[in-house]
């Protein structure tokens, strides 16, 4: 019985995990495929992300931006 209220307990505490990476998931894809058009376009995106002003690479220009985006959703 006591093993039951165990496994009860670590999933309570594993479905927020689960929100927060599908919500990084999504807002990853979106902001990769906004840079990704961006660049294609010769245009500079990284002033459409936010917090993504001051970072070089496009990867870490997009993991910025979530990171932002998340912080102010919290």
């Amino acid at each position: 019985m006591a093993y039951l209220h165990a496994q009860h307990a670590d999933s309570d505490v594993q479905a927020p995990l689960k929100e927060f990476r599908y919500l990084y998931v999504v807002l990853f894809c979106v902001f990769l495929l906004l840079a990704m058009m961006g660049q294609m376009l010769f245009m500079d995106w990284r002033n459409w992300l936010p917090g993504a002003e001051g970072t070089r690479p496009m990867l870490g220009s997009v993991k910025s931006a979530v990171y932002t985006v998340i912080s102010q959703l919290s």
